[in-house]
C-alpha cells in the first residue's frame, strides 16, 4: 500500500477515535448530571449519620454544625448548607450526607446557637431573633466559608444552598458576606433592589413555587427581572401543583413533589457543576 495512503488512513482513524472518546465523554458527564433519582435523605430514605459535629465558629461556641466530607483526596468543591425556620434538625444533616456522596464538602450551619424549634411559634421566634442580628448571621457563614476552605481536599470553592429562612439568608449572605462562587435559593424571602444586587458577582440558582403563600409569583419575577438588567447569571424555575418546601421533604407528598423534585435536583447538580469545577 502507498505509504500516503497509510498516513492518511491512520490520521483519519485518530480523529475518528478522537470524535467517539468525546462523544461517550459528553455522554457520561450528561448522565451524571441528570437523572431521575433523588438523594435518599429527601424521600425519607437515609441511612445513619456519616459526619461529624463541627465547632466552625469561634465567636460563638454554642453554633455546632454538622460536617460531612466525600471519599478522596479531591480537590473537592464545598457547599454551606443553610437550615430552614425551625434549625440545623436531623434531615439537614442527612442532605449534607447527601451532598458528600455527590462528590462536595458539606457544612450544614447553625444560626440558632444549638436550639431548634418545635412549633410554629418556636420557629418564628428564632427566626425574628436572628434576622434582627444581620451582621451576626454573616460572620456566623464567613467562619463557615473559611472553615470549608481550609478543609484538606479543598478546591477552594464554595456555594451556599439555603432553604426557606435559609434561602432568605443565603441571599443576604451573597450581598454582604466573603466571597463565594455561587448561591442557590429554595423558596426563600427575596429583594428587587438593583443598587443592592448590582455588587453580587456569581451566578443564582432559584426554586419557587407557584402555591408559596409567602412568597408570590410576583416577587420572584422581580428578582429575576432585576437579575438581568444587572447581568447576573441565574437560573430560576417556578413549580406548579407543589407546595412550599417541597423539595427538602419529598416524602410529605411523594405523588405530587417527585417529579418537581427531580427536575429541581437536576438543576441543581448542573449549576453546581457550572460554578464549583
Amino acid at each position: 500500500m502507498n505509504s500516503e495512503l497509510m498516513l492518511c488512513d491512520s490520521k483519519r482513524s485518530q480523529k475518528t477515535f478522537l470524535a467517539v472518546f468525546l462523544l461517550v465523554l459528553f455522554s457520561l458527564v450528561t448522565a451524571q448530571a441528570d437523572s431521575d433519582t433523588l438523594p435518599d435523605a429527601i424521600v425519607g430514605n437515609a441511612g445513619p449519620l456519616s459526619g461529624d459535629s463541627v465547632q466552625y465558629y469561634s465567636a460563638n461556641p454554642s453554633s455546632v454544625g454538622y460536617l460531612s466530607k466525600p471519599d478522596g483526596e479531591g480537590p473537592h468543591p464545598s457547599v454551606i448548607l443553610i437550615h430552614e425556620w425551625n434549625g440545623l434538625v436531623q434531615r439537614v444533616k442527612e442532605t449534607a450526607d447527601s451532598f458528600a456522596d455527590e462528590g462536595y464538602v458539606a457544612l450544614a450551619v447553625d444560626l440558632y446557637s444549638g436550639r431548634t424549634g418545635s412549633n410554629p411559634q418556636e420557629n418564628m421566634a428564632l427566626v425574628r431573633e436572628t434576622l434582627a442580628e444581620p451582621a451576626a448571621l454573616i460572620d456566623n457563614l464567613n467562619a463557615a466559608v473559611n472553615y470549608v476552605k481550609n478543609q484538606g481536599g479543598s478546591n477552594g470553592k464554595v456555594a451556599t444552598i439555603g432553604w426557606c429562612y435559609g434561602g432568605g439568608v443565603a441571599l443576604t449572605y451573597a450581598l454582604g458576606g466573603d466571597h463565594h462562587d455561587a448561591t442557590a435559593i429554595f423558596y426563600g424571602r427575596l429583594l428587587a433592589d438593583p443598587a443592592q444586587l448590582a455588587h453580587v458577582d456569581h451566578e443564582f440558582y432559584g426554586t419557587f413555587v407557584e402555591n408559596d403563600r409567602g412568597i408570590p409569583i410576583t416577587d420572584v419575577e422581580n428578582f429575576v427581572e432585576t437579575l438581568r438588567a444587572a447581568d447576573i447569571p441565574n437560573d430560576v424555575h417556578i413549580y406548579d401543583g407543589v407546595n412550599h418546601g417541597f423539595w427538602l421533604y419529598v416524602d410529605r407528598d411523594p405523588k405530587n413533589n417527585t417529579e418537581p423534585a427531580i427536575d429541581a435536583w437536576n438543576r441543581l447538580k448542573q449549576f453546581l457543576q457550572r460554578t464549583l469545577s
